[in-house]
């Protein structure tokens, strides 16, 4: 089968025939329509220095993914072949303290699918069945391939309460694109976004921001006159990793502000720790996806809320076949772009 995959460590991919994987009992294989890419990828295929000290080579990368099941192992019982599905891609122990006690994102073990074992861009992708979520038959499979990302916008939004909140959202690339429609979708009373991309300033716009600013141009000061605040910002949602972001963040937040964090950083930085204790900041880290409540919620707000769905899917903008894979990758770097889909049908 066709697999895009890091064969050796360094830069770079390669597209490659490899053997098809063969499910064990309780595994699921599936074969991908389409794949989603993602930050990770970028770092994955740079080969800095996180990725130099996470990956073992040879991997298939991608865990961004729909698809549909080919072959179920012999003790799987709720999965059926022909079923589109999508996978949540953390394959925990099932084992330590956490999972045991059903906080499975909090998992010890976690194994990420195309990160620490063969992923999705590939003709067939092999899950653990209970990594499985079955879509309705006449889902669109582009969207099926971004329920990771949007799980990552949906935990991270509704981490904390949002009707009538003021809310900002440092970074608008597509979990920051899919966390505005969700927080309008919730009930926020402002949404304010910041990016120093402005085309993704825009789909943040369409997907239902109030004010969309450059920081480099513009102040959250000037934001929170122009929407005519005196307290500062009841929610902020951290989706970019960019210390200027969280600075700015911080020293406009109101008092007992809270703040869910998933932007991942490259390097430590320094945080006003005496801001954040004064006005009695909450700040929580957010990775992943609750396993499984954040799927039945977003599955549930897709299913009732069609301006949330199309505002989902319209942060795909750029679709590939999987044969041009450096193009996906190379749009997906440029920022100028919302979510990259690699069509692997």
């Amino acid at each position: 089968m066709r697999a895009l995959v890091k064969t050796r460590p360094g830069p770079g991919l390669e597209l490659v025939d490899v053997p098809e994987p063969t499910p064990g009992p309780r595994d699921v294989k599936i074969r991908v329509l389409r794949a989603g890419l993602c930050g990770t990828d970028l770092h994955l295929h740079d080969w800095d220095r996180w990725a130099a000290s996470t990956v073992t080579t040879p991997l298939v990368l991608g865990h961004e993914f729909s698809g549909v099941v080919a072959e179920v192992g012999s003790d799987v019982t709720d999965v059926e072949v022909g079923a589109l599905v999508s996978g949540e891609g953390h394959v925990v122990c099932g084992r330590c303290r956490s999972c045991r006690a059903g906080r499975r994102h909090l998992c010890i073990n976690t194994s990420s699918v195309g990160v620490n074992r063969d992923g999705a861009f590939a003709d067939y992708v092999v899950i653990p069945a209970t990594n499985v979520w079955v879509q309705p038959e006449d889902f669109d499979p582009d969207l099926a391939a971004v329920f990771d990302p949007l799980g990552n916008a949906t935990h991270t939004t509704l981490s904390f309460p949002l009707a009538g909140e003021d809310v900002v959202v440092t970074g608008a690339g597509p979990i920051g694109v899919m966390s505005v429609a969700i927080a309008r979708h919730v009930g926020a009373r402002y949404i304010a976004v910041t990016d120093l991309s402005d085309e993704r300033l825009e789909l943040a716009r369409a997907a239902g921001a109030d004010t969309c600013v450059n920081p480099a141009q513009t102040d959250l000061s000037q934001v929170m006159r122009d929407l005519g605040m005196r307290e500062g910002f009841d929610v902020g949602l951290e989706m970019s990793g960019a210390p200027p972001a969280v600075a700015s963040m911080i020293n406009h937040m109101n008092h007992g502000g809270r703040i869910a964090m998933l932007g991942l950083p490259g390097e430590p930085y320094p945080v006003d720790w005496g801001k954040v204790i004064t006005h009695m900041i909450t700040i929580k880290g957010i990775y992943g996806r609750e396993m499984y409540d954040t799927w039945y919620a977003m599955s549930a707000m897709l299913s009732t809320s069609r301006p949330l769905r199309d505002a989902v899917t319209s942060v795909i903008t750029h679709r590939y076949p999987a044969t041009d894979w450096q193009t996906a990758f190379d749009t997906a770097r440029s920022g100028r772009c919302g979510k990259v889909v690699m069509d692997w049908s």
